[in-house]
């Protein structure tokens, strides 16, 4: 991060916990060996489930296993999962363990399903009901945003693909360093293609709850099929992949900022946390306390 862009960012648990990703991270490749165990292999089909950021990790994890070819894969919203399919291994990512949707789904699934767990949190409600564990807790946060748990999970289950990964850490250093627009954006979209649409919505979540902003995400290939009608001056567009040329320009005639960081997708969401953090001090919001906003959403 610049100077004079560091500045303007009160000194919060958020940002200390956006800035210890790269940290993180490598605590993550470090153990991957003993973290990827429980977690599905090759040719075993999967339902990820989750809800708000952990759908959105379910499905560029989804995007990304089948494009490889390593196995059958989907992700639902843990309280509209149309079907389950009887050969299913069942993942659940929970930071508390205690997100009431995902462990209904734990708990109904359990007895003809293998159930296993992403969790940030240890004796909490879910693990009885996962067969297997994987425990993030190094990567758990004080903040009721999810940002470096969320994305040590994403960088778990890349390596779980068997992805080289060794230099994400020094990627997300410079991504904390990448410049920003000065000028804060009234409208951001986030585009992506592939896995890097599920980080295109969990870095647009990431504006809304932090600062109350307007903000959106699609597809790189879809964005021209109406929703380019919003943009204009005022906005500011963030492709997580190469944006082509063809849509490239028709966005920039809007007169909208255009950005396409060279950066591995997910370094760049750790830009977006920062991004993030602007717009929250900007409108004079405190990224710890968002707006009707929990830990974990605990139903009766």
């Amino acid at each position: 991060m610049t100077a004079d862009q560091s500045l303007d960012l009160p000194a919060t648990i958020t940002r200390s916990e956006v800035e210890s990703q790269p940290e993180i991270w490598a605590q993550v490749l470090s153990a991957t060996s003993a973290l990827i165990k429980p977690l599905p292999q090759v040719g075993e089909p999967v339902l990820f489930v989750g809800c708000g950021t952990s759908y959105y990790v379910g499905e560029a994890y989804a995007r990304r296993r089948n494009s490889q070819g390593l196995g059958r894969t989907r992700a639902a919203i843990a309280s509209e999962i149309p079907y389950v399919e009887d050969d299913e291994t069942i993942v659940v990512l929970s930071r508390s363990g205690t997100t009431t949707d995902v462990i209904r789904v734990a708990e109904a699934l359990r007895d003809v399903h293998r159930i296993v767990g992403i969790v940030g949190a240890p004796d909490t409600p879910i693990l009885p009901v996962c067969d297997a564990v994987t425990m993030l807790d190094f990567a758990d946060e004080r903040s009721v945003i999810q940002t470096r748990f969320a994305s040590s999970a994403v960088l778990l289950l890349r390596a779980s693909l068997g992805e080289d990964l060794a230099g994400l850490p020094d990627a997300a250093r410079a991504a904390l360093a990448l410049p920003l627009p000065e000028l804060l954006p009234q409208h951001t979209v986030f585009l992506g293609t592939d896995w890097t649409v599920g980080l295109a919505h969990e870095a647009a979540l990431k504006c809304r709850e932090a600062a109350g902003a307007w903000t959106e995400a699609y597809p790189i290939m879809e964005y021209q099929h109406g929703p380019i009608a919003v943009a204009g001056p005022h906005s500011l567009i963030w492709s997580l992949s190469p944006l082509p040329h063809f849509v490239r320009e028709p966005i920039e005639a809007t007169g909208a900022t255009v950005i396409a960081p060279e950066l591995d997708p997910l370094a760049q969401l750790v830009a977006a946390h920062r991004l993030a953090l602007r717009l929250a001090a900007a409108s004079g919001r405190n990224p710890d306390q968002p707006h009707y906003l929990s830990r974990s959403v605990q139903l009766a």
